[in-house]
């Protein structure tokens, strides 16, 4: 299962992308059975996807910095109220207008464990993003 959670812009905007995305992770948290046991099987099921509703189709990307610290911050979300084991074995992805263009550095940051790719998985350019976090 991939849930997405992300923030409109009037949300970003008024520095309220942590306390959305957090209120939704919290939602997924409570309602997944076994994973603060750590339950291999539970964990195995879920990769979360952080996408700002905001770069959904409008070709809008957040910069790399803005993916890393949504990212990090999600994952001390985890770590904080799930577990750390939970949090260091949750993939994290990014989805909002990953093109060939942004994926190699988006790949690059610590916490963008992949992508949520729409549109662009039907273009040659999808390839590029495919190997981008090949070195």
């Amino acid at each position: 299962v991939i849930p997405c959670i992300g923030e409109q812009l009037p949300e970003r905007e008024a520095n309220k992308t942590m306390e959305v995305c957090t209120t939704q992770l919290k939602f997924i948290a409570d309602n997944i059975t076994g994973w603060k046991d750590m339950d291999k099987a539970a964990l195995s099921k879920v990769v979360i996807a952080y996408e700002p509703v905001w770069a959904i189709g409008t070709g809008k990307v957040a910069t790399p910095d803005q993916a890393q610290e949504v990212h990090l911050a999600l994952r001390k979300w985890l770590s904080d109220n799930v577990s750390p084991a939970v949090a260091a074995a949750t993939r994290i992805l990014y989805g909002g207008s990953v093109n060939a263009g942004n994926c190699k550095e988006l790949a690059g940051k610590a916490d963008v464990d992949g992508f949520l790719v729409g549109g662009a998985s039907l273009k040659p350019e999808f390839k590029d993003i495919v190997n981008a976090g090949k070195s």
